[in-house]
């Protein structure tokens, strides 16, 4: 009697088990769903026709799919060499940041030099300070350099990024040193020790260091608003914004679309970049 009691305890908390299981999955996908259900509006709406747009009931779905927005965004505006223009912006930006920050943080990190401690804190202490303090300072550098209305006059201020250093020293850290001085006993050199040895080890932290980088630079608006002074020039994020103004546009069908062409790239490059993102995680949550 004892056994059937016991194997009926067991049966019932396992089934305990898979229902807290599947309320927590539909809980999950739930609030992931209420999340992606103004996404979805947004892309649906860049493929409605107008009547579908000022419909009285919303609509989740396009049934009557038209290009007409996209068509009319790309024939009256420059969105598509704004585009092309934040690609370029973001991907040098993202390139300059990771070599740059990868070498001040090797650097802080395996050679000795006087100082280095105070440049490491004066780097954490950075965060403190506002970026906006820094606008007018940095202005006046770029504009004394020749470098307005130009795009290495938005990607030179942003060249060193201290968050980027300060989480590339935590992951430097892990690395056991003795990789290293067993490479330089081969004969490596500093610098090619630092480039096949050390670099590939660090790849899910650059990817992950890229991807925050891009991101923030994609997004950018208020600094490269004050160098870019030529509409050719501009970037997506002040390109969107006076849209309305040089098209004296409301219509949600344009903005909408133009949301939509903003997204798709940033979309992508998370995508790509998840696993390494995932990776990274990992790598500095199992460390000790």
């Amino acid at each position: 009697m004892s056994t059937k009691s016991t194997t009926l305890r067991d049966s019932l908390t396992i089934t305990d088990e898979r229902l807290r299981t599947i309320a927590l999955y539909v809980g999950l996908y739930g609030t992931a769903a209420l999340f992606l259900i103004p996404y979805w509006y947004m892309f649906a709406t860049s493929f409605m026709t107008r009547d579908l747009v000022y419909a009285e009931v919303p609509h989740l779905i396009p049934w009557d799919v038209t290009l007409y927005w996209y068509e009319y965004l790309l024939a009256n505006s420059l969105i598509g060499m704004w585009t092309v223009n934040t690609l370029i912006l973001a991907g040098v930006t993202t390139l300059v940041v990771l070599v740059i920050d990868a070498m001040i943080a090797y650097s802080l990190t395996r050679l000795e030099w006087p100082g280095r401690r105070v440049i490491f804190a004066v780097i954490v202490a950075s965060f403190m300070v506002p970026g906006i303090v820094n606008l007018v300072p940095v202005y006046i550098i770029v504009s004394e350099l020749g470098l307005v209305n130009s795009m290495w006059g938005v990607v030179l201020p942003s060249a060193a990024n201290p968050l980027g250093v300060f989480m590339l020293v935590q992951f430097f850290k892990d690395i056991p040193e003795e990789l290293e001085e067993a490479a330089r006993l081969d004969g490596f050199s500093r610098l090619r020790v630092f480039t096949h040895i050390v670099l590939p080890l660090m790849r899910s932290a650059l990817a992950a260091l890229g991807l925050f980088i891009f991101i923030w630079t994609w997004n950018a608006f208020v600094w490269p608003l004050l160098i870019l002074q030529s509409e050719t020039m501009y970037t997506l994020p002040i390109g969107l914004v006076t849209l309305q103004d040089n098209l004296g546009v409301t219509e949600p069908g344009v903005i909408m679309t133009s949301a939509v062409i903003a997204s798709i790239p940033l979309l992508i490059v998370f995508l790509v970049m998840q696993k390494h993102l995932v990776r990274a995680v990992e790598m500095q949550g199992t460390t000790k």
